[in-house]
């Protein structure tokens, strides 16, 4: 049996996973950036000081990079307070979580450690073995040329090489540079036809410098783009007329994709439309996998509502969740009945609209008979207020005890003000969800909030989950607890 200790401390490790999922520290629609921020350090702090194991572990969790980043900082700044057991196998998840990481967040990342003055051994040692594991140091250098001197610096490190070492510190030393990429940029300088061979970063300021008109810029550096910087300049290119910047559809992850449809026209929407549902249905294909149909009869509640709108920094997120997840329980469902709060019945031209009648939802959700329903909301229940955990705690607890219908809250907002994501009804497990990619995941996640398996479960989930991202091998005993 559990004790009290056991069961408070699985609850904080779920609450701080919802925050590390959804928070960004960014504006909500309902909180300030600010508000985000502090409730954030304090979560982190709280974590770092009481379940110091716990809060490594979840780096083996679907959290987002932000928060990532602030785990690897919150460790090292407090390595004095680990273990060595603790410190070994910190460090195998921090440098296996900063290997999945954009370059670019971990670069900031050591931005922000030389900024709070770590510069502890083990610090140094985790740039060093993150500088030594990247496949190309030298773009790194062209494309993160301050980030990268300002790294080396931080951690004590010579860069590998006499010519790297030359370009970063003394770029005019050498007349020429063996390595491909930093003779372009070298001859960047007084050659416009190179700088369309280095990487999109680099070559917009040498654009600049000779004066390449935008569009003529944007036309030949295309092939360079990455998916990311295709996605964010399609819009400027299509205003200076570069048709050769477009997005493939075919590559994008889903929720991005989702994104990517929200922000067009309705009217580009509508004259696209097998495109773009060929596009969305392909990528929760791809997600999906072989777990196609395998979800039996599934009915999901999605909220379009007005504040699915977001902020202006996450503009339309949270109806991009709902979009991507209606998509993704599509390919997961052998039977499907997608519910919007507006009444919408064409998920394509979804938009922000109106009050949240959730608990409306949520009966009709429930008349069909779902073996699951999921609801993706960001939970403020509105029309009327409380409807939907009134309905829920009657179904779960007068007419459907034996839990026939499963109901999983999903939640891509973070409440900073609750320290959490909001939650529909003490009777539903509710996670929060960045992602839709990761709802699956979720939704085994939510089990733990259900308290249908206890905190060793729990424990034993992270255990696993650490040991299949850092490569080591997990028991037969966890593999049982983690299903």
């Amino acid at each position: 049996m559990e004790s009290i200790g056991d069961l408070v401390a699985a609850d904080d490790v779920l609450l701080f996973v919802n925050a590390a999922v959804t928070a960004t520290g960014q504006r909500e629609f309902h909180s300030s950036a600010g508000a985000q921020t502090l409730s954030l350090d304090f979560l982190h702090a709280y974590m770092v000081g009481n379940y110091r194991d716990l809060y490594a572990g979840v780096l083996a969790l679907d959290i987002n990079d932000h928060n990532a980043a602030i785990v690897v900082r919150r460790l090292l700044e407090t390595t004095g307070e680990a273990t060595a057991a603790q410190r070994r196998r910190e460090g195998r998840l921090i440098a296996a979580r900063l290997t999945a990481m954009p370059p670019q967040r971990v670069y900031r990342l050591f931005d922000t450690l030389r900024r709070a003055r770590v510069n502890n051994r083990r610090t140094r040692a985790v740039v060093r073995d993150w500088l030594t594991a990247r496949p190309d140091l030298a773009f790194d250098a062209v494309k993160y040329r301050g980030a990268l001197k300002r790294a080396l610096r931080h951690a004590h490190l010579l860069p590998p090489g006499g010519e790297l070492g030359d370009f970063l510190f003394k770029p005019s030393a050498r007349p020429h540079y063996a390595t491909p990429v930093l003779e372009t940029w070298r001859r960047a300088h007084h050659d416009k036809s190179a700088l369309y061979g280095l990487p999109y970063t680099a070559a917009e300021g040498f654009a600049a410098r000779h004066g390449i008109p935008r569009e003529v810029f944007l036309e030949r550096i295309a092939p360079r783009l990455t998916r990311a910087e295709t996605l964010r300049l399609q819009g400027s290119a299509r205003r200076h007329g570069a048709d050769a910047v477009r997005t493939d559809l075919s590559r994008m992850p889903l929720t991005r994709l989702a994104s990517y449809v929200l922000s067009l026209p309705l009217e580009e929407r509508a004259h696209r439309r097998a495109e773009l549902t060929e596009a969305l249905a392909a990528a929760a294909g791809r997600v999906v996998g072989p777990r196609r149909g395998s979800w039996g009869k599934v009915a999901a509640v999605l909220d379009d509502s007005f504040s699915a709108s977001g902020s202006g920094e996450k503009r339309r997120r949270p109806l991009a969740v709902a979009l991507a997840a209606h998509h993704l329980l599509a390919a997961l469902a052998e039977e499907y009945t997608a519910l919007w709060t507006s009444g919408c019945e064409d998920a394509l031209l979804a938009y922000p609209f109106g009050p949240t009648p959730l608990g409306r939802r949520v009966l009709d959700a429930l008349d069909t008979a779902p073996s699951r329903l999921v609801i993706v909301s960001d939970g403020w229940d509105n029309a009327p207020p409380g409807l939907a955990a009134e309905v829920l705690r009657v179904w779960r607890t007068r007419l459907d005890p034996s839990r026939r219908t499963s109901v999983v809250h999903l939640n891509p907002v973070y409440d900073a003000s609750g320290f959490d994501v909001r939650r529909l009804s003490p009777t539903v497990p509710t996670a929060g969800i960045r992602d839709a990619e990761d709802l699956p995941a979720l939704v085994e996640i939510a089990q733990f909030a259900e308290g249908r398996t206890g905190p060793a479960g729990l424990t034993a989930y992270l255990d696993a989950r650490a040991a299949r991202l850092t490569g080591a091998g997990a028991s037969p005993e966890d593999a049982e607890d983690t299903t």
